[in-house]
């Protein structure tokens, strides 16, 4: 646990970034009283990724979903009214 007062942490957080990366914790002081606590946040697992058909069989698309859309309302995408 590092503790830091207001002032140092301004002029040199950019020195801490590599400890939070590693766990380490940061308690920000004013006046050495703790305030706050700064930690880094866990690397996200790019290769974990998210399973398809997680609703199969929940629900049903109808026919008419791939209908065109009426007029009216594809004027409305383009900004037009009528």
């Amino acid at each position: 646990m590092i503790k830091l007062n207001i002032h140092e942490a301004k002029t040199h957080l950019s020195r801490y970034l590599e400890d939070l990366a590693k766990g380490e914790v940061i308690i920000l002081c004013k006046r050495n009283v703790p305030v706050a606590e700064i930690r880094g946040i866990s690397p996200r697992d790019t290769r974990a990724r998210r399973p398809t058909g997680l609703a199969r069989g929940e629900f049903e698309i109808p026919e008419s979903f791939f209908d065109p859309l009426p007029e009216d309302m594809l004027a409305a995408f383009d900004g037009e009214s009528r």
